[in-house]
Protein backbone atom coordinates (compact mmCIF):
# COMPACT_ATOMS: atom_id res chain seq x y z
CA UNK A 1 0.00 0.00 0.00
CA UNK A 2 2.84 2.38 0.91
CA UNK A 3 4.50 1.95 -2.53
CA UNK A 4 1.20 2.73 -4.24
CA UNK A 5 0.82 5.99 -2.29
CA UNK A 6 4.41 7.03 -3.06
CA UNK A 7 3.94 6.18 -6.76
CA UNK A 8 0.73 8.21 -6.91
CA UNK A 9 2.38 11.16 -5.17
CA UNK A 10 5.32 11.07 -7.59
CA UNK A 11 2.99 10.89 -10.59
CA UNK A 12 0.90 13.81 -9.31
CA UNK A 13 4.00 15.90 -8.60
CA UNK A 14 5.41 15.18 -12.07
CA UNK A 15 2.08 16.10 -13.64
CA UNK A 16 1.95 19.35 -11.69
CA UNK A 17 5.50 20.28 -12.74
CA UNK A 18 4.78 19.42 -16.37
CA UNK A 19 1.61 21.51 -16.33
CA UNK A 20 3.48 24.44 -14.77
CA UNK A 21 6.26 24.16 -17.34
CA UNK A 22 3.81 24.06 -20.24
CA UNK A 23 1.86 27.01 -18.88
CA UNK A 24 5.05 29.03 -18.43
CA UNK A 25 6.29 28.11 -21.91
CA UNK A 26 3.03 29.05 -23.58
CA UNK A 27 2.79 32.27 -21.60
CA UNK A 28 6.25 33.33 -22.76
CA UNK A 29 5.38 33.25 -26.46
CA UNK A 30 5.48 36.87 -27.61
CA UNK A 31 2.10 38.12 -28.70
CA UNK A 32 1.51 41.45 -30.27
CA UNK A 33 -1.83 42.82 -31.29
CA UNK A 34 -2.03 43.03 -35.06
CA UNK A 35 -1.78 46.54 -36.42
CA UNK A 36 -4.62 47.14 -38.83
CA UNK A 37 -3.72 48.59 -42.20
CA UNK A 38 -5.45 51.80 -43.11
CA UNK A 39 -6.76 52.27 -46.66
CA UNK A 40 -3.85 52.92 -48.99
CA UNK A 41 -1.30 51.75 -46.40
CA UNK A 42 0.88 48.91 -47.69
CA UNK A 43 1.43 45.74 -45.67
CA UNK A 44 4.30 43.34 -45.17
CA UNK A 45 3.13 39.77 -45.77
CA UNK A 46 4.73 37.18 -43.45
CA UNK A 47 5.36 33.44 -43.78
CA UNK A 48 1.83 32.66 -42.62
CA UNK A 49 0.31 35.12 -45.12
CA UNK A 50 -0.67 37.56 -42.37
CA UNK A 51 -0.55 41.25 -43.20
CA UNK A 52 1.73 43.30 -40.96
CA UNK A 53 2.27 47.00 -40.45
CA UNK A 54 5.50 48.01 -38.69
CA UNK A 55 6.19 44.55 -37.20
CA UNK A 56 8.67 44.16 -34.32
CA UNK A 57 10.19 41.08 -35.94
CA UNK A 58 10.00 39.26 -39.26
CA UNK A 59 11.12 35.78 -40.36
CA UNK A 60 13.14 35.84 -43.56
CA UNK A 61 13.79 32.09 -43.84
CA UNK A 62 10.26 30.69 -43.67
CA UNK A 63 11.28 27.09 -44.28
CA UNK A 64 13.70 26.70 -41.39
CA UNK A 65 13.69 29.98 -39.41
CA UNK A 66 17.48 30.34 -39.73
CA UNK A 67 17.28 34.05 -40.57
CA UNK A 68 15.05 36.49 -38.68
CA UNK A 69 14.83 40.27 -38.30
CA UNK A 70 14.33 41.36 -34.68
CA UNK A 71 14.08 44.59 -32.69
CA UNK A 72 12.76 46.53 -35.67
CA UNK A 73 12.39 50.29 -35.22
CA UNK A 74 10.53 51.80 -38.16
CA UNK A 75 11.32 55.36 -39.21
CA UNK A 76 9.16 55.33 -42.35
CA UNK A 77 6.07 53.40 -43.50
CA UNK A 78 4.23 54.74 -46.53
CA UNK A 79 3.32 53.81 -50.12
CA UNK A 80 6.72 55.24 -51.09
CA UNK A 81 8.50 52.59 -49.01
CA UNK A 82 9.41 51.66 -45.47
CA UNK A 83 12.67 51.89 -43.55
CA UNK A 84 13.79 50.39 -40.24
CA UNK A 85 16.86 49.52 -38.25
CA UNK A 86 17.15 46.23 -36.43
CA UNK A 87 19.13 43.03 -36.06
CA UNK A 88 19.38 40.10 -38.45
CA UNK A 89 19.71 36.88 -36.41
CA UNK A 90 21.38 34.34 -38.70
CA UNK A 91 22.20 30.71 -37.94
CA UNK A 92 25.73 29.78 -39.05
CA UNK A 93 24.56 26.15 -39.51
CA UNK A 94 27.95 24.84 -38.31
CA UNK A 95 28.41 21.91 -38.24
CA UNK A 96 24.76 21.69 -39.39
CA UNK A 97 21.74 23.95 -38.85
CA UNK A 98 20.18 22.08 -35.92
CA UNK A 99 23.49 22.39 -34.03
CA UNK A 100 24.37 25.84 -35.36
CA UNK A 101 24.70 29.12 -33.50
CA UNK A 102 22.69 32.27 -34.15
CA UNK A 103 24.70 35.47 -34.63
CA UNK A 104 23.37 39.04 -34.46
CA UNK A 105 24.14 41.50 -37.26
CA UNK A 106 22.93 45.13 -37.14
CA UNK A 107 21.06 45.92 -40.32
CA UNK A 108 19.11 48.65 -42.12
CA UNK A 109 15.89 47.34 -43.69
CA UNK A 110 14.16 48.90 -46.68
CA UNK A 111 10.84 47.78 -48.15
CA UNK A 112 9.76 48.84 -51.63
CA UNK A 113 7.82 47.82 -54.73
CA UNK A 114 4.28 48.34 -53.57
CA UNK A 115 1.86 46.14 -55.52
CA UNK A 116 -1.52 44.53 -55.18
CA UNK A 117 -1.51 41.34 -53.07
CA UNK A 118 -2.74 38.34 -55.10
CA UNK A 119 -4.39 36.68 -52.09
CA UNK A 120 -6.26 39.87 -51.10
CA UNK A 121 -6.16 42.28 -54.06
CA UNK A 122 -7.73 45.09 -52.02
CA UNK A 123 -4.50 45.25 -49.97
CA UNK A 124 -1.24 46.67 -51.26
CA UNK A 125 1.91 44.86 -50.17
CA UNK A 126 5.63 45.49 -50.32
CA UNK A 127 7.26 43.22 -52.91
CA UNK A 128 10.97 43.81 -52.17
CA UNK A 129 13.15 43.80 -49.07
CA UNK A 130 16.69 45.16 -48.94
CA UNK A 131 19.13 44.58 -46.07
CA UNK A 132 22.19 46.80 -45.67
CA UNK A 133 24.88 45.60 -43.23
CA UNK A 134 26.80 48.65 -41.95
CA UNK A 135 29.37 46.45 -40.17
CA UNK A 136 29.81 42.71 -39.77
CA UNK A 137 27.69 40.36 -41.86
CA UNK A 138 27.41 36.59 -42.44
CA UNK A 139 30.31 35.13 -44.42
CA UNK A 140 28.41 34.54 -47.65
CA UNK A 141 26.41 37.79 -47.60
CA UNK A 142 27.13 40.94 -49.62
CA UNK A 143 27.03 44.37 -47.90
CA UNK A 144 23.56 44.84 -49.45
CA UNK A 145 21.21 41.88 -49.91
CA UNK A 146 17.97 42.15 -51.90
CA UNK A 147 15.08 39.72 -51.58
CA UNK A 148 11.75 39.44 -53.39
CA UNK A 149 8.91 39.02 -50.89
CA UNK A 150 6.25 36.33 -51.17
CA UNK A 151 2.81 37.04 -52.51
Amino acid sequence: MRGSVVGTAVTLAAGTLLTAAMTTASASVPTTAPVRARPGQPVLVDCFFHRNVRPNDFILACGDGNSRLTGLHWTQWSPDGAKAIGVNMVNDCKPYCAAGTFHAYPVVIRLSGEQSWKKHPYFLRFANLSLTYPGARPDTFKPVMNYPLWD
